[in-house]
């Protein structure tokens, strides 16, 4: 948890930006991740050479050469450690016409400190702001993974606008409800086809990390972490920085997170080839049969992205494999064949766990359309026998475009410091929705007029339009009114026109 002396050095950074012209979030967000992976490149050549000392030997990971660049520069004057002392226009042409290039270099030439970094550019010409920046940066401590970490995450909360895509930041306590609702395990490999800033990989890291430290401590499931467990597909090159840094500074050392259209190509190298995914996809409406996957159209004939995303789930979990995604509600009950088609395959064909039906506002500022979180389990032959629906109605945070925390800090998320009274539950359902995840029987025993409740498969098929909305299944109680019987009624109006006719007549005497 990053302090607020902290949290005011990175306010006064994104302020430094804003007053030196920079505005867009994305691009300030950018440049920062340039800058702080400059840092890092220094900070891992110091460690190398550390070590190179304390045993007598050669460096053995040697990142900026030794001489010069191609320009006459040498390259020690490229390292964060040296230009950080220079005067502000200095500092401008190196970093700008040295050092830059020097990460588009490593891009090009496929090294794994420069992915993602084909196209770096410096994205301001203020020598002056730039070095401001540098110093500011250079003033955070940022010796540890988790402060690392946080204070990158603190970052990306300041993103407030949505991308070209249709892309959002999925807020963090609804990622937090998901992955410890799915409980990602030391085998598992885990995958989010629209990765964006990575935040459901970087939670699911930390659950493991919190959860299963032996992990780390063996050889095998070690490598597997760093190198093998994570993946993270988008296909905006700015978002693809600001993921691969966030699982590098989350302490990932070599997480999956590439280029890739995920609904354009086919999906025959990674077809069943993950046990989990945890996605929060962009529905950015309708594509043409001609630019789809051909493996996503022959599960389902659709141009709608919401449904071609459900396919790709699909296609991409091994036998066994688990999902938890968030879709919006027109996937629960709409009429088209092939809304019709990805439910009964949901519920015949695999095995469909619960749906969490999310409040409109939760993904507020950016879209305030209405969603739910579908989780269910690849199987191929079935096995949904009763389905929980779970209907959220508050998140902790108020449901308009300032989402104002409605309580303290330690009584918000999924696992709050102190047990929430009944009151406070009615303002952060998170707390709740995790304790009676998984207590089927207790569950089965709740009527539908509970804010939870399980509805047999039968039921769901009975429809037969396999309609997952919780509306079609949640009673409503009314409450019994008393009325007075229909004769005292006309009584009492008889009486009330009596009343208004003597007044009337007292005013007309009145008149003269």
């Amino acid at each position: 948890m990053i302090t607020g002396t902290i949290k005011t050095q990175i306010d006064q950074i994104w302020n430094a930006f804003w007053s030196g012209g920079v505005s867009n979030p994305l691009s300030v967000i950018e440049q920062l991740t340039f800058l702080m992976f400059i840092k890092r490149l220094d900070d891992l050549q110091t460690v190398e050479e550390r070590k190179s000392e304390d045993l007598g030997r050669p460096i053995a990971r040697r990142i900026f050469p030794e001489g010069t660049d191609d320009k006459g520069e040498p390259y020690d004057n490229l390292r964060w450690s040296r230009f950080k002392h220079f005067e502000a226009r200095e500092m401008m042409r190196i970093v700008d016409e040295h050092v830059f290039p020097f990460l588009r270099q490593l891009g090009e030439e496929g090294s794994s400190y420069g992915t993602h970094m084909k196209d770096a550019r410096l994205g301001f010409s203020n020598a002056n702001l730039l070095a401001k920046v540098v110093q500011m940066l250079d003033d955070i401590p940022m010796d540890d993974r988790d402060t690392k970490g946080d204070v990158y995450e603190y970052m990306l909360g300041k993103i407030a606008s949505a991308g070209t895509n249709g892309q959002f930041r999925t807020p963090r306590h609804i990622i937090e409800l998901m992955v410890n609702i799915m409980k990602p395990q030391p085998g598992d490999t885990i995958c989010d086809p629209a990765a964006g800033t990575c935040g459901f990989l970087v939670a699911a890291g930390e659950y493991l990390r919190d959860h299963h430290p032996k992990m780390l401590r063996k050889k095998e499931t070690r490598d597997h972490f760093h190198n093998h467990m994570f993946h993270g597909f988008d296909f905006d090159a700015t978002m693809l920085r600001i993921g691969a840094m966030n699982m590098t500074l989350h302490g990932v050392e070599n997480a999956d997170v590439s280029y890739r259209d995920s609904l354009a190509e086919e999906h025959g190298t990674d077809a069943g080839g993950y046990s989990l995914i945890l996605a929060n996809p962009p529905f950015a409406g309708s594509l043409d049969y001609d630019t789809t996957a051909k493996d996503l159209l022959k599960i389902v004939k659709t141009k709608k992205t919401e449904l071609l995303f459900m396919a790709l789930f699909l296609r991409q979990l091994r036998i066994g494999g688990r999902a938890a995604v968030v879709v919006p509600d027109g996937v629960l009950f709409g009429s088209s064949t092939a809304h019709k088609d990805i439910r009964k395959m949901l519920v015949e064909e695999h095995k469909l766990d619960a749906i969490i039906k999310l409040p409109s506002g939760v993904f507020r500022p950016y879209a305030g359309v209405s969603c739910a979180i579908v989780v269910f389990t690849k199987t191929g032959v079935g096995g949904t026998e009763g389905v929980w629906f779970y209907d959220m109605t508050a998140d902790g945070f108020s449901l308009d475009d300032k989402r104002t925390p409605l309580l303290d800090a330690e009584k918000l998320g999924v696992c709050p410091a102190h047990t929430l009274t009944d009151e406070e539950h009615t303002k952060n359902n998170l707390p709740d929705i995790l304790t009676r995840w998984g207590d089927w029987e207790a569950e089965a025993a709740r009527p539908r007029t509970a804010q939870s409740f399980m509805v047999p498969a039968e039921d769901i098929i009975a429809t037969g339009s396999w309609d997952l909305s919780l509306n079609r299944y949640k009673e409503i109680e009314h409450e019994e009114v008393a009325h007075a019987a229909p004769a005292e009624i006309i009584a009492e109006l008889r009486a009330l026109e009596s009343e208004i006719a003597e007044g009337l007549d007292r005013l007309e005497g009145m008149l003269g």
